[in-house]
């Protein structure tokens, strides 16, 4: 990945992300810059109150990512439940209510494909926790293209499940713990800001 000035970072998790999701956004500093798209499964009747609680979280800006918007660096963008988030080439949100994948609306392979389609090499990755294999071919098909993947390590995993199953359908660029991933993500942010600002 070369051009660091178009990077967009996909998370994906199932059960037990919540907890993971909190100590993420609570070790990114407010002048992190590199937008966040997350996909959890959450029932169809979750309200708002999980926002507001990431919210409280960190500095940066949390939502819940909107039809035809545009992403935008330094924001957190959580995918609405019971919808598929996707992912367009002009770096804008589609909603759609169609069939559940892999028994999930929003699907995280969903988000990850589209993502990995229309941005190609640009796009970083994380598959965490999780009791299902939801994820797994969408971050390989972000691997495909040319973006940089990463697994939690499943013995760290509350629910090691989904990094189980992407670990058993290809190698990603690494696997981490949560303090691994909060790690990279700091540094490929220094390397994006280095490249954005020269």
């Amino acid at each position: 990945m070369e051009d660091c000035k178009s990077r967009l970072i996909v998370v994906g998790m199932s059960a037990g992300g919540m907890k993971l999701l909190v100590t993420l956004l609570q070790a990114l500093p407010a002048d992190f810059t590199i937008p966040i798209v997350c996909v959890m499964h959450l029932s169809e009747d979750t309200g708002d109150s999980w926002v507001n609680l990431m919210n409280n979280k960190t500095p940066l800006t949390v939502k819940e990512a909107e039809e035809k918007e545009t992403i935008q660096n330094g924001t957190i963008y959580l995918a609405p439940p019971g919808y598929h988030l996707l992912i367009e080439g002009d770096r804008s949100f589609t909603l759609t209510y169609d069939e559940r994948v892999n028994y999930a609306r929003p699907s995280i392979d969903v988000t990850f494909e589209t993502a990995a389609y229309s941005l190609g090499n640009q796009v970083i990755g994380f598959l965490g926790t999780g009791g299902n294999s939801d994820g797994a071919k969408g971050l390989l098909r972000i691997k495909e293209r040319g973006g940089y993947t990463m697994v939690q390590q499943p013995s760290f995993a509350e629910f090691p499940a989904m990094p189980e199953s992407a670990l058993q359908l290809f190698e990603p660029n690494k696997i981490v713990t949560v303090e691994g991933l909060i790690n990279q993500l700091l540094a490929f942010d220094e390397q994006y800001k280095l490249v954005h600002e020269s």
